[in-house]
């Protein structure tokens, strides 16, 4: 286990449902996302800001630097993934940007809070800097902002959460299904998962 790492889309998919890291990370059956609309139009959109009003977005968040697709490793946390931005703020901490090709939804989903704060726990081992909080900005809501917190009880819970994820992959039991069945409808395994 000392080489796995895992991203934060895997967590994602363990909210979902806990059965998704089974199926992709213990079966190595893939699950073709990238043939979901969504997806596609995501990274559309990555590639458009990086070359349209490069500093608009994060001069609105107050920050002093930017570097873009930034590739992040964390030994320590057993995860990897690159982050849309990394911006680096007037009180010297970083935080990380995440582009959702979304409206949004009057409050921040539990999966978007996830990312990005997987995204802060990884900036602070790899730079060993501070890191107050993470930024998302809702593409087709204007670029509505909205700013995350990175708390030690926020890390905590993605320290947690990592490791019943880890956990699944190593034990290799398959877990129970989501408690919200209605999802299985749009899951890319539901023909598998009995």
């Amino acid at each position: 286990m000392e080489s796995l790492k895992i991203t934060p889309t895997e967590l994602l998919e363990y909210y979902f449902c806990p059965r998704f890291i089974y199926f992709m990370n213990v079966l190595k059956i893939p699950q073709y996302e990238d043939r979901r609309y969504k997806v596609q139009k995501g990274r559309e959109v990555h590639a458009e800001r990086q070359s349209h009003n490069k500093d608009y977005l994060w001069k609105k968040v107050g920050a002093t630097a930017r570097e873009s697709n930034v590739f992040l490793i964390s030994e320590k946390y057993h995860l990897r993934g690159v982050v849309d931005e990394v911006v680096t703020m007037a009180d010297g901490s970083l935080a990380p940007v995440d582009y959702k090709y979304a409206v949004y939804p009057q409050f921040v989903y539990r999966s978007h809070k996830t990312q990005i704060l997987s995204y802060c726990l990884m900036l602070e081992d790899t730079y060993q800097k501070p890191v107050k909080c993470g930024f998302i900005f809702y593409i087709r809501d204007g670029n509505r902002q909205v700013k995350v917190d990175y708390t030690e009880k926020t890390k905590q819970k993605i320290i947690n959460d990592i490791t019943a994820l880890l956990g699944i992959i190593q034990n290799e039991n398959i877990p129970e299904r989501s408690e919200n069945h209605n999802q299985c409808f749009d899951c890319t395994y539901k023909n598998i998962c009995v």
